[in-house]
């Protein structure tokens, strides 16, 4: 027997099977695959499973056939069936597949994998459910509300939906919200991307497959249609979906059974069935790409999800939202001015909210609990020329920082060679004769305080203008060059120059 301690990310594995040699072998497997697990009797189990019934459990023989008053019992635990005599017990919607003498990797694998995928999608317990109608669905504007409405519509009726909508555009979100306002909320709801998996391999991922059904399938598993029973199933993508499946899809929609492959039990399909596509489905069946009885079948209750470009006005509540998702995965956030978030709806947003929350992530990374203006934004998100966001400071503050520059100097500041003294000197002559600022700012620096005092603020606005013309001169009037030396943005000195009329004279 083996006792690993379990990951704290993933439910621990017991094996309950009197048949001890089978037991060891399968925890042989197990070891080998890292998987935590636990060899233990009938009455050990049901002791575990009344502190923690998330579990999965390899179950084999038992005495006195009590298969299916324990998998009755706890239908919150996956179970894996040990042995072929056991088959029948797959009936059960918890009884995730069964495995068979001897234990394959590829197999156990995938069904332990599918034990981790049939927890997720447990329905979770919800506190304040009369507070929350819709999850995730956010925005109030008019397309969003008559989303919602649409949703609450048909959420209590068995029609098949149709969630059309460009890329991005929460369609998933729409058919879980479906699922979540329907009588099916306590099953699963279990998506699948039907262009996401190969053609060969889409059957037997829907249907499941009996062991020996093809190369590879050694043992028998359930297929995204038993995972779903008594919930909802979400096709998404189903425009991507092959034709040959097509016609066994709409067979199973209009006979509500299904066989897996290579399997002749014929199963019963208590599901509702939600399809998505961002292709235009009616185009296709024009072009022979897809069944028009199929669309039809599916189409019963159309929903067509609002591209990002058609509600800008839900841009600052869709912002707040998903930051208060990124902050709590990584730790950090980020602030948008109003002119970066004005910007932001001039964008034609190709991707969507996907498109959307990519790139407040990647604010979020370059900008950690900072503001983020116009100017911080990827170029191509950058639809307003406003300069970077620079805060307000009092005035006195900024004559205080001005005086304590002009007053510091360092030895270095007198070590010029002769030609950059010169050409100095040159230009300080020629501004003087300009502007008539006479020796007082001759060397650009304040050399003695005036017996009688002055007015500050007036002379430092005549050393503005000093150093503002000398700027200019020295660069031609190329205004770009002259805020660069200056430390200012340039439309900062554009402003300036008009303020004291600093315009080069023709």
């Amino acid at each position: 027997m083996s006792n690993n301690p379990a990951r704290s990310n993933s439910p621990i594995t017991y094996i309950v099977d009197q048949q001890p040699g089978r037991a060891e072998r399968l925890s042989t497997v197990l070891d080998f695959i890292s998987e935590p697990h636990q060899s233990c009797d009938l009455a050990t189990l049901k002791s575990k499973l009344a502190d923690d019934a998330t579990a999965v459990v390899l179950l084999g023989a038992l005495p006195e056939q009590q298969h299916a008053e324990i998998i009755q019992r706890y239908p919150t635990v996956a179970f894996l069936l040990l042995g072929e005599p056991l088959k029948p017990l797959l009936q059960f919607s918890n009884v995730v597949g069964l495995l068979t003498d001897p234990f394959a990797y590829a197999s156990l694998t995938q069904l332990l994998r599918d034990c981790q995928l049939y927890h997720r999608l447990m329905p979770r317990q919800r506190q304040h459910d009369c507070k929350v109608q819709f999850d995730g669905m956010v925005g109030n504007s008019e397309p969003m509300r008559q989303v919602r409405f649409l949703i609450k519509q048909v959420a209590a009726t068995e029609a098949n939906v149709l969630v059309l909508g460009d890329s991005g555009t929460g369609k998933e979100v729409v058919a879980r919200n479906i699922h979540l306002l329907s009588h099916r909320k306590a099953g699963p709801f279990v998506p699948i991307n039907c262009g996401a998996i190969p053609a060969e391999l889409l059957e037997s991922e829907l249907f499941g497959h009996e062991k020996g059904a093809f190369t590879g399938a050694i043992s028998t598993r359930k297929g995204r249609f038993e995972l779903a029973q008594g919930g909802t199933l979400f096709l998404d993508e189903i425009g991507d979906m092959p034709q040959p499946m097509q016609v066994k899809l709409l067979r199973v929609l209009q006979e509500r059974t299904y066989e897996r492959v290579g399997g002749t039990q014929v199963i019963k399909a208590d599901v509702r069935i939600i399809a998505a596509t961002h292709r235009n489905l009616e185009q296709m069946i024009i072009d022979g790409g897809f069944r028009e009885d199929l669309y039809y079948r599916l189409n019963v209750f159309p929903i067509e999800t609002p591209s990002l470009q058609q509600r800008t006005d839900d841009l600052g509540l869709l912002i707040q939202a998903l930051l208060q998702v990124n902050a709590l995965r990584n730790k950090a956030n980020v602030k948008f001015t109003d002119r970066a978030i004005e910007s932001l709806k001039l964008h034609p947003w190709p991707g969507n909210v996907r498109e959307l929350a990519n790139l407040l992530e990647r604010m979020v990374i370059m900008y950690p609990e900072q503001v983020v203006d116009v100017a911080e934004l990827p170029l191509k998100y950058r639809h307003l020329e406003v300069e970077s966001y620079q805060p307000e400071y009092p005035e006195s503050l900024q004559e205080r920082d001005l005086l304590n520059a002009l007053f510091q100097s360092d030895d270095d500041d007198f070590d010029q060679d002769d030609e950059g003294t010169d050409l100095e000197a040159a230009e300080n002559a020629e501004l003087e004769q300009n502007n008539g600022n006479g020796s007082f700012y001759a060397n650009g620096n304040i050399k003695h305080l005036p017996e009688n005092g002055l007015d500050l603020k007036e002379h430092l606005a005549e050393l503005e203008i000093h150093f503002i013309s000398l700027a200019l001169h020295r660069h031609e009037y190329v205004v770009a060059r002259a805020a660069e030396v200056l430390g200012l943005r340039r439309t900062t000195l554009v402003e300036k120059m008009r303020k004291y009329n600093l315009n080069k004279e023709d």
